[in-house]
């Protein structure tokens, strides 16, 4: 059984629930379980500027422990599992969820089980749950029939439920809120968040709906979500039973925090769009070429979602924007290997030759 993380110097980052215990629901009782999550860079984006007259800054989640936001949520969520006594914990998950469970639980000296959907999973994920010594299981439906699943395996047998219907995994993501007013001073005038599953836009809302209440921001930023086309339930406005996209992290037809997300729109005056695979695609590009960042196709979708925004003239120049990228591009890094219309990216094969090898680069050889 896990002891609680030794004391570590506070010059380092110490993880979320060190670095906000006074805020989360914890208390000496908790042992904390941390990877050193949070703590993510707010990254300005002068191209993302450049083309909607806003001050865009990227959230870039792809930098926590196991390469994506869901470590936030993971370290509460494990580290009250073991406060209450679990052995085991289980999941369901497009991938990310089952990597940070696996690393988390793991880390704790606990089992974690987790349910993927046969064949809907990016490599990179997969190799995670595995890697962390998971018990994993691919099963002949889609994500919500894992959940199902989950949650009938968690309510009868002795195994405690980690995924985002938890309410521990949404304290943990709130503190991402935190760490954007940290930087800005305030709350962005707009934030923009990939929905999936729907917990961390509920997270984000509440994390600064209580730096509001402390006094330490001006206002609520108004919260913009945005889902693949073929998997926007909550634009939609009913489930969608089959949903598809390229986007594997968000490909979900009943989102597990559908009633707070659509609370959170209202009260944001927030709004919830949604993306077609060839937009997003455009967008991932834009972010890694432009700005230098690389993330997962599901991740993009903020980008996309910030540009059709912007093009719509809902976005006024000069405003703040913040978006959250939630996972890193080496989670799924066969797109960044395509083309636009679907072929190979190849690298050019040169011979060992400066010479021809400056021509192919456009290079003139420098003069006295």
């Amino acid at each position: 059984m896990a002891t609680e993380s030794p004391r570590i110097p506070s010059r380092q980052w110490r993880g979320v629930l060190h670095e906000y215990a006074d805020r989360l629901n914890i208390s000496d009782a908790t042992p904390i379980i941390t990877l050193g999550e949070g703590g993510t860079p707010l990254i300005p984006a002068p191209a993302l500027s450049a083309r909607t007259g806003a001050q865009v800054w990227v959230k870039f989640e792809g930098m926590n422990p196991t390469g994506s936001f869901k470590d936030r949520g993971m370290t509460m969520a494990i580290s009250k599992a073991v406060e209450h006594g679990a052995k085991a914990v289980i999941c369901a998950s497009t991938g990310n969820t089952s990597a940070s469970a696996a690393a988390y639980a793991t880390h704790a000296g606990i089992k974690a089980a987790v349910l993927v959907p046969e064949g809907k999973i990016a490599m990179g994920k997969l190799s995670q749950a595995i890697a962390h010594d998971a018990e994993l299981l691919q099963v002949q439906g889609n994500f919500d029939d894992c959940l199902d699943i989950a949650r009938e395996l968690a309510a009868n047998y002795p195994v405690h439920l980690v995924n985002s219907v938890n309410p521990d995994r949404i304290e943990g993501q709130k503190t991402a809120a935190f760490e954007v007013v940290e930087v800005l001073q305030d709350a962005p005038d707009f934030h923009i968040v990939p929905v999936g599953n729907a917990g961390n836009y509920t997270a984000y809302f509440r994390g600064y709906s209580e730096e509001l209440e402390r006094g330490v921001t001006t206002k609520l930023p108004r919260m913009f979500g945005f889902q693949a086309s073929g998997s926007a339930p909550l634009v939609l406005g009913h489930v969608v039973k089959n949903p598809e996209t390229i986007a594997s992290a968000i490909r979900i037809g009943n989102p597990a925090s559908w009633g707070f997300a659509l609370e959170a729109r209202e009260k944001s005056d927030g709004y919830f769009g949604a993306i077609d695979d060839a937009k997003i695609l455009e967008a991932y590009r834009i972010l890694s070429a432009e700005v230098g960042i690389f993330v997962e196709p599901a991740s993009a979708i903020s980008v996309a979602g910030l540009l059709e925004r912007a093009e719509a003239g809902q976005i006024p120049r000069g405003s703040t924007v913040v978006l959250t990228v939630t996972g890193h591009g080496l989670k799924d890094p066969q797109w960044a290997l395509r083309t636009a219309n679907g072929g190979d990216i190849t690298p050019t094969v040169v011979p060992v030759d400066a010479a021809e090898i400056a021509g192919v680069l456009g290079l003139s050889k420098a003069t006295a």
